[in-house]
C-alpha cells in the first residue's frame, strides 16, 4: 500500500535527515517505528503522507508515485495523526473536527453521519461531539485527531506518538483501534517510544537510527539484540528487563507472558 524506494530527505540541501530508506507496508498489518529523537521517524512518515517531499527516491501509494499529487489527494489514502494534536485541530466542536475531511468529499449526509458516529465510537467520543476540543486534556485530544482520520477511511493510518501521556484505559483503547483496523485489512503504522506498547501490539518493528533503517524484524528479534538496542539508544520492554534481572531462561516481552512464565516455574 505504501512503498519507499531509495528515499532520502534533507532540509535546504544540508545534512540528510533520512538516507536511502527502502520500506514497504501492506494491508492488514501493524508496524511500529522506533528510535531515539532525531532518528528521522516523523520525517519518514510525513513523506508517506506527502507533507514532506523526498529530496531523492520514490514514494508509492497503492502502486502510484505520489510526487505530483497534492497532500489533500494523498490524505484520502494515507491518514496521519500528528504527534501534537494542537497542530491539527482547528474546529470549535469535536463533531465539526471529525466530519471536516469527509465533508469536503461531498458525501451524502447519511454516510457522513455514519462515518462520524463510527469514528466517535471507536475513540470514545460519542458523548462529547458537541464539546469544544480544547475542553479535553492534551492526551485525549489525540483521540480527536485519530477520529478525524478514521472518518476519512483511508487504506493506511499513521499515528505519531499516540500513547504519550495516556493512562491504562486510553492505551487499551488505542490497542483496540489498531486491532480493529488490521482486521479491516487496513495498514497501521505507529511511531512510539513506548516499548511496552510495541511488545503488546505489533508483529513488525522498524528501528531508525543514524538517519537510516537499522533493523526491520519481529519484536522478539529486535529486543533480543542488546547491541542493537544500545546502538539505537532504545530501552527494552519492562517485562524483558525483569526477566533478564532474575535470569529467566525465557525472554517474555509482555507482562502477561512474564506472569505466565513465572507461574510455570
Amino acid at each position: 500500500m505504501v512503498e519507499l524506494k531509495n528515499v532520502s530527505f534533507s532540509y535546504d540541501g544540508q545534512k540528510q535527515i533520512v538516507h536511502d530508506i527502502n520500506l514497504a507496508f501492506t494491508a492488514g498489518t501493524a508496524t511500529a517505528i522506533i528510535g531515539q529523537n532525531g532518528a528521522g521517524k516523523t520525517t519518514t512518515v510525513k513523506m508517506m503522507n506527502h507533507l514532506l517531499v523526498p529530496t531523492q527516491g520514490q514514494i508509492l501509494v497503492n502502486g502510484e508515485d505520489i510526487h505530483d499529487r497534492t497532500t489533500a489527494q494523498v490524505a484520502h489514502h494515507v491518514g496521519y495523526a500528528f504527534q501534537n494534536p494542537d497542530d491539527q485541530i482547528f474546529n470549535n466542536s469535536i463533531q465539526k473536527e471529525i466530519e471536516f475531511g469527509p465533508k469536503r468529499d461531498n458525501l451524502p449526509q447519511d454516510q457522513l453521519q455514519k462515518r462520524v458516529q463510527v469514528a466517535a465510537k471507536m475513540t470514545g467520543l460519542s458523548e462529547h461531539l458537541d464539546e469544544h476540543p480544547y475542553n479535553f486534556p492534551y492526551s485525549l485530544r489525540k483521540f480527536i485527531t485519530i477520529a478525524s482520520i478514521l472518518a476519512m477511511n483511508p487504506e493506511t493510518y499513521i499515528f505519531d506518538e499516540p500513547t504519550a501521556g495516556q493512562d491504562h484505559l486510553s492505551r487499551q483503547r488505542l490497542s483496540k483501534i489498531i486491532t480493529q483496523l488490521v482486521a479491516q485489512q487496513k495498514c497501521v503504522i505507529v511511531i512510539t517510544h513506548d516499548m511496552n506498547f510495541v511488545a503488546e501490539n505489533f508483529n513488525r518493528v522498524i528501528v531508525l537510527s543514524e538517519h537510516q533503517v537499522l533493523a526491520d524484524d519481529t519484536p522478539q528479534a529486535i529486543f533480543s539484540q542488546p547491541k542493537l538496542m544500545t546502538r539505537a539508544n532504545i530501552e527494552p520492554p519492562e517485562a524483558l528487563s525483569i526477566a533478564r534481572r532474575v535470569h529467566m531462561a525465557t525472554r517474555p516481552l509482555t507482562v502477561t507472558t512474564l506472569v505466565d512464565a513465572l507461574k510455570s516455574k
